[in-house]
């Protein structure tokens, strides 16, 4: 493994292809130890919850909790946030509406499992970053896309979940293989002026620093959306 030092500058792809899950979990644990020790406890617990409910998931390449990770991770060291109730529900973003019957049975007794273990603001959290049930009549990604600007534009804290989610799916498409390469370009590219607007208005709880991070990393995105779908444009990874 290499050394503290070195490990919190990589980019948090390379720490994946080169260190995989070990190197996410050591980059984060660098992360948290600069909170006291009461909230490393509840990062801690979230990250163990995580896992355990990701256990058996799969993206492409790599167990499901490295894409968790990374989400976490970015919000911490890319946008500067400190808000531990945030970086919990960035951890636990997907686990209700990828695991609700190992939380409570269903998407509302998952949400009040989390507010009973972790705070109703991380189950409000994490029920404005998860999925709505699809109308089977309507396209998928046009769903999708819709809910994404609707709950957002109510929800500050929920768009910087939400905007490190869709930097490590968009940014990180060159990351991803097979038929899947195509459908996640064509479903993450118009989201990209949709972010712009959100993370660009006033009540989006960044520093001007970190929001000029986000918008090179949209360009970034929208660049490599181009060279998927149009054939042209590419950029080096700094995600």
């Amino acid at each position: 493994m290499a050394s503290p030092g070195y490990l919190a500058t990589m980019p948090l792809h390379a720490i994946t292809e080169v260190y995989g899950e070990d190197g996410l979990r050591q980059r984060f644990a660098l992360e948290v130890a600069r909170f006291p020790a009461p909230d490393q406890e509840r990062l801690t617990a979230a990250l163990e919850l995580a896992a355990q409910l990701h256990r058996d998931d799969r993206r492409t390449r790599e167990p499901y909790l490295n894409h968790l990770l990374r989400v976490a991770i970015r919000i911490m060291s890319h946008y500067g946030v400190t808000d531990i109730d945030v970086i919990v529900a960035a951890l636990l973003h997907d686990a209700v509406e990828d695991h609700p019957e190992e939380l409570g049975g269903d998407t509302e007794g998952a949400l009040a499992e989390l507010a009973r273990r972790f705070n109703p603001r991380v189950a409000d959290l994490v029920r404005a970053v998860t999925n709505p049930e699809y109308d089977p009549d309507r396209d998928r990604h046009e769903q999708y896309r819709a809910h994404v600007a609707e709950s957002l534009d109510r929800h500050p804290w929920a768009r910087v979940i939400k905007v490190s989610d869709f930097t490590d799916n968009g940014v990180g498409v060159i990351h991803t293989t097979g038929p899947k390469v195509h459908s996640s370009a064509t479903k993450y590219r118009p989201l990209v002026p949709v972010f712009r607007e959100l993370v660009g208005r006033p009540d989006t709880p960044l520093s001007d620093p970190a929001k000029a991070h986000i918008m090179d990393q949209l360009d970034l995105a929208e660049s490599r959306f181009a060279a998927i779908l149009d054939g042209h444009g590419s950029a080096p990874d700094v995600s």
